[in-house]
């Protein structure tokens, strides 16, 4: 079916105007955002992957890159102490999603395992199969008994064994 231009819509703008005027708005909304993307940890030397970062070699600089994704570190605290999971090149900006937090346990030291129900504790000497942070859930061989049993890092270090 074809339309044929009437007279009520002759006087109507055409398709180039509008895209043009869209462009235009576009570009005036994202000109604010582009001159106020604030701040950027970028690394002054190169730390390699299991690294622990600190303040000295790291630089805050301002962020001219309107292209550039909003998960990267925007000060020197955020970073600070955090171990690197990749190669972080310097004058680049860093990823969060790159960090991690050191391990409080490591693999092969040993542990001290602790069950609780209500008043009763029980502990015992464990050695961990896995590395772990704060919160994470490792496997740990029992040392006594040689049995591998799952459990929650704590922050005094221990190892909170779960019921099954």
């Amino acid at each position: 079916m074809m339309f044929r231009r009437t007279h009520e819509n002759a006087a109507g703008i055409g398709r180039k105007t509008v895209l043009a005027l869209l462009s235009l708005l576009a570009a005036s909304l994202a000109m604010p955002a582009a001159a106020d993307m604030g701040m950027a940890v970028v690394p002054t030397r190169i730390i390699y992957p299991g690294e622990e970062i600190a303040p000295s070699s790291l630089d805050v600089v301002e962020v001219t890159n309107p292209n550039l994704a909003g998960d990267f570190a925007r000060s020197v605290e955020e970073v600070t102490g955090m171990i690197t999971n990749r190669t972080l090149l310097p004058g680049r900006t860093i990823l969060v999603s790159s960090l991690r937090v050191p391990y409080l346990v490591k693999r092969g030291a040993n542990v001290r395992l602790t069950f609780g129900i209500g008043n009763m504790t029980i502990s015992a000497s464990g050695s961990p199969l896995q590395n772990g942070s704060v919160g994470d859930v490792i496997r740990v061989r029992n040392i006594d008994s040689g049995l591998s049993v799952s459990g929650t890092v704590m922050a005094d270090g221990t190892v909170q064994v779960m019921a099954k």
